[in-house]
């Protein structure tokens, strides 16, 4: 089975248990998983699973490059793991667009990761989002547009 297919399984299986009348009408659903390495879509998967991560942060130009929407409220999106297995689902809650230079210790918190300090995660980021501008042909600076989401995880696939 493709894992497109098991994407809108998983998928079908979350709308399963939410009554008919309560499920969202025309909702956008995207697939996708975290960072740029199998490695770190699972270190950071897990960490949403745990309840620790409850935000992520991509760079606007990099939705540009690659023809996708910014995500809005009430979007959800299959989490895949580092292999491409589609693992949960999650709902936006909030989005945010900003500069880099802008982006605070709230959002550097909820994206659990490190020490979850603005430190650590400019640090991160800066290194992360620097990699993504070489390949689209961007020059990184301080005003680069940030999206930040904040989501609620609503289903996990069992085991």
């Amino acid at each position: 089975m493709e894992r497109a297919d098991r994407k809108e399984d998983l998928w079908s299986d979350y709308l399963a248990t939410i009554p008919a009348e309560q499920r969202p009408k025309n909702p956008k659903v995207d697939a996708w998983s975290f960072g740029s390495s199998s490695d770190m879509a699972d270190r950071l998967l897990e960490r949403v699973l745990s309840g620790e991560k409850i935000a992520t942060s991509g760079l606007v130009w990099s939705y540009a490059a690659e023809g996708e929407v910014i995500p809005a409220p009430g979007d959800f999106s299959v989490l895949l793991d580092g292999d491409g297995n589609p693992r949960a689902v999650i709902e936006t809650l909030e989005v945010h667009v900003q500069p880099f230079r802008l982006v605070g210790e709230n959002i550097a918190y909820d994206e659990g990761e490190g020490d979850r300090s603005l430190s650590f995660w400019r640090a991160v980021h800066w290194h992360f989002f620097m990699r993504e501008c070489v390949e689209i042909g961007k020059v990184p600076d301080w005003d680069m547009e940030i999206v930040s989401e904040y989501f609620r995880l609503v289903y996990v696939k069992s085991s």
